[in-house]
């Protein structure tokens, strides 16, 4: 534990939220993916957003989920419009700097290029700086500023919508979804939430800014959503039945804590060590790949699964060709790695394949939850694709599949 990196993450909310609402095809921002990025990479002690929440206040539920402290400044003065939430997050890093020693990397989510300034003075204390920023939103002085910089909509879990000019502009989706049957713990209950009426949003003045910083007025509220209640873990058993219903979708239309509510635990283990594997240069030991587990889920137990230890656990999954262990530096600590992947062609043959197994044909929006459960560490982001659709284009243009529009399923239909 000593060894580990101690993060505090710094979250300018509106330059995020507003610039993945322009540059993103008008998604609501989530701070869960920025959240298991940087579970691998150290243990996060502080985190802290700062914003005007009048014009956020149905993302402080999403905010507070993730247990982020949020700092409200008020920003319009009459009729003037302080810039006073920059000012205080820079005055907390600078102080949280020199109170807190054990604080090695501090996380600046934002693209702004004013906050450069801040960056430097960081490193010239010996603090790692790691940048978090949308893409067509962060100034280019930005990224060489920091020691690591992550782009918003480049991390695993965003899938940013495309502009598709051959299907029509969806507003609405119905997904259609069972029950997954995958063994799973049973989680606490939480609260129910329902929509709550939409307010008309305040008109403002727009002011001239960087591209990194736009004004504007407060984005849409997202409606409530029903969490299902999973069922009890029963003995250890495959954690993939084949009868499985299909329930994540591509992602692109889906709220961000459902796609993930019926994650596979296999699922969640590949995808921690693909990360664990990709941040760190040495090998990852089971040690270090439950703390990342349990810094993504507090909660995680293998004995939830039917398992004594972890060390069970993972031969449980190694059997099954999930992962691969190998002599570590300890007894009890074994390493862990992820079967060898193969390349692009490799992936377009297995979507292939998945496709033909359901009769030659199949809704996207099921799809890559059914290669997940050939394949759990499948990430169309590892192999360059932006989003699964994306992914599928590809495989089209390889010959491996073809896609077309289907207005009555409301989707495409992928057929092989």
């Amino acid at each position: 534990m000593d060894l580990e990196e101690r993060l505090a993450v710094f979250i300018d909310y509106e330059n995020l939220a507003l610039g993945a609402r322009e540059h993103l095809g008008g998604m609501q921002f989530d701070f869960g993916p920025i959240a298991d990025a940087l579970a691998v990479r150290g243990r996060v002690v502080a985190r802290r957003a700062y914003a005007d929440w009048s014009y956020f206040d149905e993302d402080r539920r999403m905010l507070t989920r993730h247990q982020v402290e949020l700092i409200e400044m008020t920003q319009r003065m009459g009729a003037s419009r302080k810039n006073a939430a920059d000012i205080k997050m820079v005055v907390d890093a600078i102080e949280m700097a020199f109170e807190r020693d054990y604080i090695s990397t501090f996380v600046m989510c934002t693209g702004d290029s004013d906050f450069s300034p801040l960056v430097h003075k960081l490193r010239e204390l010996n603090k790692r700086v790691i940048g978090v920023g949308v893409e067509k939103s962060t100034s280019r002085l930005l990224p060489a500023a920091c020691d690591e910089f992550l782009f918003y909509d480049r991390l695993e879990g965003v899938e940013v919508p495309e502009e598709d000019q051959g299907a029509p502009k969806r507003t609405s989706r119905t997904r259609k979804s069972t029950p997954a049957r995958t063994p799973a713990r049973r989680k606490p209950a939480e609260p129910e939430t329902t929509a709550e009426p939409e307010t008309p949003a305040a008109t403002e003045p727009t002011e001239t800014a960087e591209p990194a910083e736009t004004t504007e007025t407060a984005p849409a509220r997202s409606g409530g959503r029903r969490r299902k209640k999973a069922e009890p873990a029963p003995a250890p058993v495959d954690l993939v039945p084949e009868a499985e219903a299909d329930v994540v979708g591509t992602g692109a239309d889906e709220t961000p804590d459902e796609a993930d509510d019926d994650v596979p635990m296999e699922v969640r283990v590949a995808q921690t060590l693909a990360d664990l594997q990709s941040s760190t240069s040495g090998a990852v030991t089971a040690s270090a790949l439950k703390r990342t587990l349990l810094r993504k889920d507090p909660t995680f137990s293998e004995s939830d699964y039917g398992f004594r230890t972890f060390g069970e656990f993972l031969r449980f999954l190694a059997d099954r060709g999930f992962v691969e262990l190998a002599t570590g530096p300890s007894a009890g600590d074994p390493e862990v790695s992820l079967p060898e992947q193969g390349d692009t062609d490799a992936a377009f043959t297995l979507l292939r394949a998945v496709v033909q197994e359901q009769n030659g044909s199949a809704a996207l929006s099921g799809l890559k939850n059914a290669i997940r459960k050939k394949r759990p560490d499948f990430s169309e982001k590892a192999l360059g694709f932006r989003g699964f659709l994306q992914f599928a284009k590809a495989a089209e243009a390889a010959g491996s599949v073809a896609l077309a529009w289907d207005d009555d399923a409301d989707d495409y239909l992928v057929t092989a």
